[in-house]
């Protein structure tokens, strides 16, 4: 009795099992090599980097050995040829994208891994972040898109169609130019944020009177975690067209302003020792800035500005909060004639000019 494999031509079952063999080996030596020196402290692979591409790769070796004709002889599909082409040709382009955006997104992690956002000083680190996280999805965005098109195009239908479509474009194309405009412009604009970098991750901003911290860049949009625990969807075009503050735009340092507004009895001299007295008290100020100034002089008050200095804005806003209440404590416990009041004049009037 004839079996399956007696009907199979031996050429093409030698051809397979040598084509299957050789992607084993293959395989194996990748595997071996990212097995051992992705362990290597002295080497960029990260832990854990065979994880990652593994997967691609096997899909990759998978359509090599579905475009073999050894395969397709064995199945005793001949007459299939173009389909299974055509089904390699996809296979491939799917493995080589799956391949790139495994591979960007482990060099982004190994650079990153070198920048720590939680230390004090993180200027650079967040310039590092930010940069990375935009260009990490522009990146991704064009590796979709040429393998989109790379797999339309691969069809002979699919690029007769692109192509007189592209012959004909004229006045159509120029509609969808202008439609589009408003999308381009957003996305340029968040490429923009990512080269000039007017914002980072993390930067303290005070956008549309509210004050908070840059959460996440994308590139169409930034979201602005304000103090509360809201978050502030800005379009990234706004950052680029509109004004904003930012405080941490070259350091995080900051100063912190109070105004105090008192009587004209206010002694200025107890109040500068005592504005020092509570900065020395105190981890909120970092020892740079300690400055008490009259800043204007009132009908009824005199403004009175105390300047300090703090590492960074939250850390300024509760040594601000401390010194205001400190100061108004000491001015009420010491000095409450100094506090600001409104004052009528009461003239005894002669006898004389009473009677008449």
């Amino acid at each position: 009795m004839n079996t399956f494999f007696d009907s199979i031509p031996k050429n093409s079952l030698y051809l397979f099992l040598t084509l299957l063999i050789a992607i084993l080996i293959g395989y194996w030596l990748i595997s071996f090599f990212f097995r051992k020196y992705g362990k290597d402290p002295k080497y960029l692979l990260p832990e854990g980097a065979f994880k990652k591409i593994s997967r691609p790769i096997l899909l990759m070796f998978t359509s090599i050995l579905v475009r073999s004709e050894s395969l397709r002889n064995l199945l005793t599909l001949e007459e299939h040829d173009y389909w299974f082409k055509k089904a390699s040709t996809i296979l491939f382009i799917i493995s080589l994208t799956w391949l790139a955006l495994n591979v960007l997104k482990m060099v982004k992690k190994v650079v990153i891994s070198n920048y720590d956002v939680g230390v004090e000083n993180n200027l650079k680190a967040r310039k590092v972040y930010t940069q990375f996280n935009i260009l990490e999805r522009i990146f991704m965005f064009l590796i979709i898109l040429l393998a989109i098109g790379a797999a339309l195009m691969s069809f002979q239908g699919i690029r007769e169609l692109g192509v007189s479509i592209f012959a004909s474009a004229g006045v159509a194309g120029i509609i969808i130019g202008f439609s589009a405009q408003k999308m381009i412009g957003t996305i340029l604009a968040g490429i923009q944020i990512a080269i000039a970098q007017p914002i980072k991750i993390d930067d303290v901003v005070i956008v549309e009177g509210e004050w908070g911290r840059i959460e996440e860049i994308t590139l169409t949009y930034v979201v602005v975690k304000i103090w509360d625990k809201r978050r502030l969807i800005v379009p990234t075009p706004y950052f680029i067209e509109k004004p904003f503050q930012n405080w941490t735009k070259t350091s995080s340092d900051i100063l912190g302003t109070v105004f105090l507004y008192t009587d004209y009895k206010v002694p200025f001299d107890a109040l500068r020792s005592e504005l020092t007295k509570i900065l020395e008290s105190t981890d909120l100020w970092d020892k740079e800035v300690n400055v008490l100034q009259v800043t204007e002089s009132k009908q009824d008050c005199v403004e009175i500005r105390a300047l300090m200095s703090a590492k960074d804005s939250p850390t300024a806003w509760d040594l601000r909060v401390l010194v205001r209440e400190k100061l108004i404590t000491f001015l009420q416990e010491n000095y409450p004639d100094s506090i600001a009041r409104n004052r009528v004049l009461l003239e005894k009037r002669d006898e004389n000019e009473e009677n008449s």
